[in-house]
């Protein structure tokens, strides 16, 4: 990006900030700084005293430390409904049901990685005035930009599948329709979803949490009725352990459903509907009020992600199991899973768990549309209208979903969500890499670079999903090679099919590794008058600069101000 820089021509400097317009294009998100006179245009030079104006106007700096913090929150919250939604709900279920108490580590560590990778995202965000996936158009050559817009693509699609499948489960309770035609419905929801917003989206998010919540309600309702075995929940929370047939191909899947790619995008665009101060200090504030947002959320995310686990293996997991429910347990489902809440809720339970599913598949449809339309505006400088992009990724997620529901049924659509968690795990690497990248180079976050202890810690974590994703991914297909059924023919032309997509996977990901950033984005800010210095490090600076990283195209996103 063109960043003007003059040299003084005056006695009075003028800083004049170029943010994002509507026109669609998102590469002017960052500050445009001119500290020439003469190319100020009339009225936008700004003395000391028409300062001193603004300042006394402006109230940012008399806010208390809480309303400062309630002015940050949103983003978060937002975000943490995808660590809600029916593909969460699907992966606890079956790793409780198959492993009881076991993965609960896998949770724990996922959603403290979460936690940290989200807050990378927002400090992006915050710091450079750009979201990820425009940073990568930025970085990237032609060619692996396009790869990687792709690449985000499926991994939106791949998160939309278990909201499909869980609405569809959800009407199939409620009403008895068949899957498939759920999925068909599912469809269209999203229209009614966008028109039910020109009433006031708050309002609407806010009774979609309130039915989220009723779920994790009837969790800690039936958990405290069970009563599961807290030294047993408590060394499967911080003891791990992998044993057993399929359990890394289930830790993997919550891992996947935990953290996912798409988040990271959007969390980094999220952040810049906000207004930040550009200095030191009020950049600062806003990463650690982000952090303690973010905190706040996953934590009730992960308190409820444990619950559900917790429950799944209490119930499935009883000596004089009915052959029903044993039934049930061996094969568990979003579309069975309400037999789980009998104890709380007994006859009603099947109604209120299919309206908190129904609610919790629609809420987190909003966060799969923000993120659609930021990783297409970020990479290709195109925006489309919100309800062109919900309905075009739901309408594509719709297919594969339909497909397996009309063969498989019931079983097929929830082992499909499984899957979809997996290619998410899959995809992680190439938002991840780039984030961890962007987030430790001083040429993109100049003095707001990470620590090195978050560095050294979060690459650690990064390279070891990344690990266990290419071992998981080779030894299981090798498996699978060996143990099928096919003709020798047909596993040679497999082989020579997949084997070389294996070499590019890993290959790509050791190359966004490697690689080095060759793009300066960081710009240093010019040298002020002490006074208005002064005045900016509290928050306040001159009028127009003061919210540099401020993006009008981003501000329509339906949260607080």
């Amino acid at each position: 990006m063109e960043m003007m820089r003059g040299s003084q021509s005056g006695t009075e400097r003028a800083i004049s900030s170029a943010q994002g317009g509507g026109g669609g294009s998102g590469s002017n998100g960052m500050a445009a700084i001119n500290v020439d006179a003469s190319s100020t245009p009339t009225g936008s030079v700004v003395s000391i005293n028409d300062h001193d104006k603004h300042f006394d106007k402006d109230t940012d700096h008399q806010k208390p430390g809480w309303r400062k913090f309630l002015s940050f929150v949103g983003p978060g919250f937002l975000v943490s409904l995808a660590y809600l939604d029916p593909g969460n709900l699907e992966t606890d279920l079956q790793a409780g049901a198959n492993h009881r108490y076991e993965l609960l580590w896998v949770i724990l560590i996922g959603l403290i990685f979460a936690l940290i990778i989200q807050s990378l995202a927002a400090n992006l965000g915050v710091s450079t005035g750009k979201h990820l996936s425009e940073l990568c158009k930025a970085e990237y050559p032609k060619f692996v930009k396009y790869c990687l817009w792709l690449l985000a693509e499926v991994a939106v699609i791949a998160a939309d599948i278990p909201e499909v499948i869980g609405t569809a489960f959800a009407l199939n309770i409620l009403f008895n329709i068949p899957v498939w035609t759920g999925v068909l419905i599912t469809g269209f929801s999203t229209l009614l979803l966008l028109g039910l917003q020109r009433y006031g989206v708050r309002k609407l998010e806010l009774l979609i949490a309130v039915l989220v919540f009723i779920m994790a309600a009837c969790f800690f309702g039936e958990m405290s009725y069970v009563k599961p075995p807290a030294s047993d929940v408590l060394k499967g929370m911080f003891i791990p352990k992998l044993n057993g047939q399929d359990t890394t191909g289930d830790a993997i899947a919550l891992l996947g459903a935990l953290v996912m790619p798409h988040n990271l995008f959007l969390h980094s665009a999220l952040v810049l509907s906000r207004k930040v101060p550009k200095s030191v200090r009020g950049i600062n504030d806003a990463c650690r009020f982000f952090f303690i947002e973010s905190g706040f959320a996953l934590l009730v995310a992960f308190l409820i992600n444990v619950a559900v686990i917790s429950v799944s293996g209490t119930v499935c997991s009883v000596k004089n199991l009915l052959s029903e429910d044993e039934s049930r347990c061996s094969d568990l489902t979003l579309n069975s899973a309400s037999f789980l809440l009998q104890n709380v809720l007994g006859r009603s339970s099947s109604t209120i768990y299919a309206i908190a599913l129904l609610a919790s598949g629609q809420s987190s449809t909003i966060t799969g549309t923000y993120a659609g339309q930021y990783i297409m505006q970020g990479f290709l400088d195109l925006k489309m209208k919100k309800w062109i992009r919900n309905l075009m990724t739901r309408m594509i997620a719709i297919t594969p979903s339909l497909i397996v529901s009309i063969i498989g049924g019931s079983s097929g659509a929830g082992r499909l969500i499984i899957i979809a968690s997996m290619i998410l795990s899959f995809e992680l690497p190439f938002a991840l890499i780039p984030l961890l990248k962007f987030s430790s180079s001083k040429t993109k976050m100049g003095p707001h670079v990470n620590s090195i202890f978050i560095i050294v810690f979060s690459w650690i974590l990064g390279l070891a999903i990344i690990g266990i994703n290419i071992y998981y991914l080779s030894t299981g297909f090798v498996h699978w090679l060996i143990h099928n059924s096919l003709p020798k023919v047909a596993n040679i032309f497999v082989g020579i099919i997949v084997f070389p997509i294996m070499a590019v996977y890993i290959i790509s990901v050791i190359y966004l590794t490697f690689r080095r950033d060759r793009v300066v984005t960081f710009t240093e800010p010019v040298n002020q008058d002490p006074a208005v210095q002064a005045q900016m490090e509290d928050g306040v600076g001159v009028v127009g600069s003061d919210r540099v990283h401020y993006r009008e195209d981003l501000a329509d996103i339906p949260l607080p101000q």
